[in-house]
């Protein structure tokens, strides 16, 4: 039977603020993948490694198969380096979908096979002095943006030999503030937000005990940001998967900062109906407040494992979030309320 157990918030924000804080757009996600094996190892929980360098990881249930997963994913949006340019700077293209209108004015980290540099992405009219009024009438879009370095560079030849490449990684600063009220403002929330919510889960289980029905697999995926994602992570004998991942609280959306926000469906269709009520009614008989939401313009790792062909039942949990893919803000309450679901549906029995 799924009872309530007891949740351990000072370790989820303080995960949180971790991985944060460790870089890892979409391509480079080796250090943020350390930190989490670091924590699992910590909990006692046995993992694997895929080819590519995502976690499987696992909790016993009295059963073996078929058996559940949560999945949640490491890699962020960022930046690569496209061009050398002529005048010392770089152009460059997004890792994952978001507006050069939030890169411009970023501080960010060049990672080059040397070691890394600090930088910042400019509009290529920076300056007023300069530009006057043209600087708020230049287009918005990443071919109007550059990165400037901080070294001694004038051109393309000096970029050179200080070891910048074309493909470099760019690292967007997270800038993190955890606000006395409960409020979580930064970058990449989407969806590290997600991941610390999992470890959450999975920290209240193993401390507690309790007994799982089935197996529970905790996924944590490196490239949903460009698509794949849960495309080859899963194991053969998931009947069931539960992506916990933001939900956008645009004007329009019924998503919210509190409380959980289940998904209905996204652009790719709806979520299985069994699977999705199940956590509707453990929301409703253990008072989490909730609330439901459809997405048009959305896709997560739920939609890259349907489309790699397999067959399980898939659901969208969400932590409410404003301004997604920007400077992005949530409030704990929802990271609360999501552990809280989480650890119940760890307990409930596997849907038929």
């Amino acid at each position: 039977m799924a009872v309530p157990l007891p949740i351990d918030m000072g370790y989820v924000t303080d995960i949180l603020y971790r991985l944060l804080t460790t870089p890892s757009p979409t391509g480079y996600t080796t250090d943020v993948v350390r930190l989490c094996c670091a924590e699992l190892e910590r909990m006692g929980i046995p993992y694997e490694l895929t080819r590519r360098g995502a976690i499987r990881a696992d909790l016993k249930g009295v059963r073996g198969s078929p058996d559940r997963a949560l999945v949640a994913h490491v890699d962020t949006l960022g930046a690569q380096v496209k061009m050398l340019k002529d005048n010392g700077r770089m152009e460059l293209v997004p890792i994952g979908h978001w507006s050069s209108r939030f890169a411009e004015g970023a501080r960010c980290t060049i990672l080059t096979d040397r070691g890394p540099w600090r930088g910042t992405i400019l509009p290529l009219k920076a300056s007023g002095h300069t530009f006057n009024k043209e600087v708020d009438t230049q287009p918005v879009n990443w071919q109007q943006v550059e990165l400037r370095v901080d070294a001694p560079v004038a051109n393309r030849r000096d970029l050179e030999e200080r070891g910048f490449n074309i493909g470099d990684f760019v690292a967007i600063d997270p800038q993190p503030e955890f606000l006395e009220n409960g409020f979580i403002v930064s970058r990449h929330l989407d969806d590290k937000a997600g991941v610390a919510v999992m470890l959450g889960a999975a920290k209240a289980v193993v401390e507690a005990g309790a007994a799982l029905p089935v197996d529970c697999h905790l996924l944590f995926t490196i490239s949903e940001e460009v698509g794949s994602g849960a495309s080859s992570i899963l194991h053969q004998d998931v009947a069931e998967m539960v992506t916990i991942d933001n939900g956008t609280t645009a004007p329009g959306q019924n998503s919210s900062e509190y409380g959980v926000t289940i998904a209905m469906a996204d652009s790719t269709g709806p979520f299985d109906m069994a699977l999705t009520h199940s956590l509707l009614t453990l929301c409703q008989a253990q008072n989490i407040p909730h609330q439901r939401d459809v997405f048009r313009y959305y896709r997560c790792d739920s939609a890259s494992a349907i489309e790699a062909g397999n067959d399980i039942r898939t659901a969208l949990v969400c932590f409410g979030i404003d301004a997604s893919h920007g400077y992005e803000r949530i409030h704990a309450d929802a990271l609360e309320s999501l552990v809280r679901l989480l650890v119940l549906y760890m307990q409930s029995p596997p849907r038929d």
